[in-house]
């Protein structure tokens, strides 16, 4: 199976970082159902041109969240979320964004109504 996980070698962002994020989307959207297969942690390293350790860390981190479960000997899968959990996560992926997007915005000294006129366009755009 091929995850579509893009990386993105410019950015900031440690590559475990980017490849969690978005296979934590993948799950919490339902892309990836309950009970699917992943990739082995060395296949999934491969397609993504990682080292093995960074893929063990996405897997241990998403399986400590709950989001995946190894069974020794068969691999690793998609866990089924209950659908209040589902929410919870989805939402905190976006206040995760809202926060890091605070922080830029205080950072560069974007008022208070910059920024409500920017997310108010960005909003049209949606």
């Amino acid at each position: 199976m091929r995850l579509p996980i893009g990386i993105n070698e410019q950015s900031a962002e440690p590559l475990y970082y980017q490849i969690e994020v978005q296979l934590r989307a993948l799950i919490i959207s339902g892309t990836l159902q309950a009970g699917t297969l992943l990739p082995s942690i060395r296949e999934l390293a491969s397609q993504l041109k990682c080292s093995v350790i960074t893929i063990k860390r996405v897997y241990s981190d998403l399986e400590a969240e709950g989001l995946l479960r190894t069974k020794q000997g068969t691999g690793t899968y998609v866990s089924h979320v209950e659908e209040q959990s589902r929410e919870e996560h989805r939402l905190g992926v976006v206040i995760e964004a809202i926060d890091h997007l605070m922080e830029a915005a205080k950072r560069v000294q974007c008022s208070k109504q910059e920024l409500e006129q920017l997310l108010e366009e960005k909003l049209k755009q949606y």
